[in-house]
């Protein structure tokens, strides 16, 4: 008699790159930008972080928020752009005219309407577009790293602010689901059809009745595993005086570059940041925290981290070489420069699509649990 064949369960994909991996393209990029911040380069690396999200971004709330976020940044980047163009005002290539009137000395004394000329309308466009572009590439990171891992990997002397930052992070995320989910309870209630009057009511409140359960009971979680309810020891207090000398140094780095003094803003400078790595070094020995089965970064995870950093060296060296096309001015209005040079230095920011995330594993059907008992799942 044949056999048949056991029905397969299917894992989790893996996720091929570190956490680590994706901060340093994430801040690479974000670099490049500010390197590059030509509209042409910025909608290169938009369009690169686009791929990203749709080469390793996971079906959930992370990847189904990333163009939410940026849909939001563009929203306030055009409402910057509609508030400089009401309240800034030149002589040359004026596109219409309105009428104008000036707010009280209280209030600053300026005027509001009047002439709108292309220039300060394209500027305002092009410095929010590098806006966006930031947004966007931290929104892909927020898509495709493993926070889990994340949180993991931050120095012990950050993992309390690590922890909170990632809780932040997941905050968009988990209310997009949330209003998802509520959308679909209140069309099962409905039998499928759009009752609109009291609508909002009826999905509003249940968000925020879900999202304060949530908080409180990360917030008892918390709290039972003694979640910063620590005492400082010596150590830790050491580093906090280390960490403020660190800042004073730093600081006083900035005033003396303010007032050109740049042999002593060299050596404020070093000085400061020596002592804030001695001080992470420091807090990081004073907090005993045991990592459960931590993942190792690989060869390809370095190589892939030196491809990403590659993409604002070769900016920064070509803006030593004299290339003009990185950056753009409206004034005189004419369309942004596009040098082959440049756009072929943000190659390296797609490191991160030579590895494709594994395809799911399939797991006979012997082996998973049986039906009432909880299999042990690695966090990771």
């Amino acid at each position: 008699m044949p056999k048949t064949q056991a029905p397969l369960d299917v894992a989790h994909p893996e996720r091929p790159w570190h956490a680590v991996t994706w901060v340093a393209w994430a801040l690479a990029a974000a670099a490049s930008l500010q390197l590059a911040p030509s509209p042409v380069y910025v909608v290169l690396v938009i369009g690169i972080a686009w791929l990203v999200v749709a080469e390793h971004g996971l079906d959930g709330p992370y990847a189904r928020a990333f163009p939410i976020l940026v849909g939001v940044a563009v929203f306030f980047a055009v409402f910057r752009v509609v508030l400089i163009a009401l309240t800034t005002h030149g002589n040359s290539d004026v596109l219409f005219t309105t009428p104008s009137f000036t707010v009280p000395e209280l209030l600053g004394g300026f005027t509001v309407g009047g002439s709108t000329t292309a220039p300060i309308v394209l500027q305002a466009g092009s410095e929010g577009l590098v806006v966006v572009g930031i947004i966007a590439v931290f929104a892909a990171f927020n898509a495709v790293v493993s926070h889990y891992e994340l949180v993991q990997t931050t120095p012990r002397a950050f993992y309390e602010l690590g922890l909170i930052v990632v809780v932040a992070l997941a905050f968009v995320p988990s209310t997009i689901e949330a209003i998802r989910d509520v959308r679909e309870a209140d069309r099962a209630r409905t039998g499928g059809r759009v009752v609109r009057r009291g609508r909002l009511v009826r999905q509003v409140v249940p968000v925020l009745e879900r999202g304060l359960e949530k908080a409180v009971t990360l917030a008892e979680s918390l709290d039972s595993r003694g979640f910063a309810h620590g005492g400082t020891t010596a150590r830790e207090r050491g580093a906090g005086w280390a960490g403020v000398a660190s800042l004073v140094a730093l600081g006083s780095a900035f005033v003396a570059l303010v007032a050109h003094e740049d042999s002593l803003a060299l050596v404020l400078g070093s000085v400061g940041v020596l002592a804030l790595l001695a001080t992470v070094q420091v807090a990081s020995r004073a907090t005993g925290r045991i990592r459960y089965r931590p993942r190792r970064m690989t060869a390809a995870d370095r190589v892939c981290i030196a491809g990403s950093l590659l993409a604002p060296i070769l900016l920064a060296a070509l803006i030593i070489t004299g290339d003009d096309t990185l950056t753009w001015t409206p004034s005189p209005v004419a369309w942004p420069a596009f040098g082959v040079l440049p756009a072929l230095a943000f190659v390296p920011l797609l490191a991160p699509l030579s590895r494709r995330p594994s395809l799911p594993t399939p797991v006979p059907a012997a082996h998973r649990p049986a039906p009432g008992v909880t299999a042990e799942v690695s966090p990771a």
